[in-house]
């Protein structure tokens, strides 16, 4: 018995230490981020074509996920995480220039009630969201039809609807990935840092979309 229970606290431990390096990694990635960004639009920088977006977004993210196991996985992180705040800049700029600084900051502000609620459920329930799993794929799956769709169609109407459904794709993320570490199903900080700031990403440009949209009209 004595035995079972030290094990028991040993993997407590090794859960509560993932969860902390995460946070404490994910803080100093956000603000990375928000020093790239500010940078990016500080020095009015060009918006990086589609394909330049799809290499560093997809080439970053999988070095980052390559190297997770070592040190220099942190260095790939604040590579990522730089990269899409220099991305950010320029969609900073033109919520700026256009004088809605004000839906920046609401964007911010939800973009951080959404993750405070989601990762506090999770803390405070211990409920294991491993079901999400399959809606969460079925749900990708859709985003991804709608989103090549989109870049075709162009319709404003399917632009919101997706913005909402990334919306709903990354809360859901959250409430996945937070679960997952807690109940061991996620032993390394880096892979779960990236993926809750993706996440956060996600909602925050998504909200931006939403915002701008209903601010001018």
């Amino acid at each position: 018995m004595e035995r079972i229970v030290t094990s028991s606290q040993s993997s407590l431990l090794s859960t509560h230490r993932v969860l902390r390096n995460t946070y404490f990694l994910l803080g100093l990635t956000l603000a990375f981020s928000a020093v790239t960004a500010t940078a990016s639009t500080l020095l009015a920088l060009p918006a990086p074509g589609l394909i330049l977006m799809l290499v560093g977004f997809y080439g970053l993210m999988f070095l980052t996920y390559r190297l997770a196991n070592s040190p220099m996985g942190i260095l790939a992180a604040f590579a990522f995480t730089g990269f899409l705040g220099y991305c950010l800049g320029p969609i900073l700029s033109s919520f700026l220039t256009a004088g809605m600084g004000d839906v920046i900051a609401l964007a911010l502000g939800g973009t951080a009630l959404v993750f405070f609620c989601c990762s506090a459920y999770v803390l405070t329930t211990r409920r294991d969201m491993s079901f999400l799993g399959g809606m969460m794929m079925a749900g990708f799956v859709v985003l991804l039809v709608a989103v090549v769709a989109n870049i075709f169609l162009q319709l404003p109407a399917l632009h919101l609807a997706i913005s909402a459904l990334f919306i709903l794709f990354s809360a859901g993320a959250i409430l996945w990935e937070t679960s997952n570490i807690i109940h061991g199903g996620e032993t390394n900080y880096i892979r779960a840092t990236v993926s809750l700031y993706v996440s956060l990403y996600n909602i925050f440009v998504s909200l931006l979309s939403l915002l701008g949209f209903a601010r001018s009209n």
